[in-house]
């Protein structure tokens, strides 16, 4: 599904120490210069999908995840298999990984399904074994946007601001809120994951990489639905689980509709000049 949108470097072994790992030179466009795609011709909605598609899988799927996605380590190039396709998108800078257990990534899939269906009682209990007490403050800092599916505290709370401020200065408000107010989300600091700073540090390049492109892409809705797959692929997971997660996945992807249909209208005002 990913071989020929996505492409790592070939590793050059006999120049690669334990500090320093060489890899063959590859020509592309860095994914933080605009023009040049333009230029190239290169469409930001394909490449973008690429990409949050590979990051999901890492995340959701393999358990092996590359945690520096910024624009500069993500260059893109026509296909050289076949060039008349989406271009394919190289990743760069394979130094900073984790690696996460497949029960882990399990809990951390059911999350994210949660996050999209408003499953307030699976987000709860999978956030209480993480040692998060207030499940909707952490689920707004997950999806860096304020959780619309429990009891709007979290959201009222976080757009609160004086009026007569700027779109800007507000959305900084916002950030400074959620850090401030990310120890009182804790119950039980031992209990949670170190996976969820890295992981949290990924989707936040993600989401910064979509904005600057644009947001040619639901990136939330395509990682829900990697979540929500990945829990009908899981061989963890007994025959009647599977089956019963994917009857649950085919429901999930017609909740899914509406968060095209509000991607849409995001998109004509974006083309209408009415927003951001």
């Amino acid at each position: 599904h990913l071989k020929d949108r996505i492409y790592v470097p070939v590793i050059d072994w006999k120049l690669t120490t334990k500090r320093v790992m060489t890899t063959e030179w590859i020509d592309g466009v860095r994914l933080s210069d605009k023009e040049a795609l333009k230029k190239h011709k290169m469409p930001v909605a394909d490449i973008m999908r690429a990409v949050v598609d590979v990051f999901s899988a890492q995340i959701f799927q393999w358990g092996d995840v590359h945690c520096d996605p910024h624009p500069g380590n993500i260059i893109v190039r026509p296909n050289p298999s076949r060039p008349s396709r989406a271009p394919q998108v190289v990743l760069l800078d394979h130094g900073l990984y984790i690696r996460l257990s497949p029960s882990f990534r399990r809990e951390y899939a059911s999350f994210w399904k949660a996050l999209l269906t408003f499953d307030n009682a699976t987000l709860a209990r999978v956030a209480t074994s993480w040692g998060v007490q207030d499940s909707d403050a952490f689920a707004s800092a997950t999806l860096m946007r304020p959780y619309m599916g429990g009891d709007n505290r979290t959201a009222l709370a976080l757009s609160t601001t004086p009026e007569g401020e700027t779109e800007s200065a507000r959305a900084f408000a916002m950030q400074q809120r959620m850090q401030k107010g990310f120890k009182d989300v804790l119950a039980n600091e031992q209990l949670f994951p170190r996976e969820l700073i890295f992981l949290g540090r990924t989707i936040r390049i993600l989401q910064g990489d979509n904005q600057y492109l644009g947001s040619p892409v639901n990136r939330i809705k395509i990682m829900g639905s990697w979540a929500s797959r990945a829990l009908v692929d899981d061989r963890g997971l007994s025959f009647s689980e599977r089956i019963r997660n994917f009857i649950q996945h085919m429901a999930f992807r017609l909740v899914l509709l509406s968060s095209d249909a509000a991607i849409l209208v995001s998109r004509v005002r974006q083309l209408l000049g009415l927003g951001q």
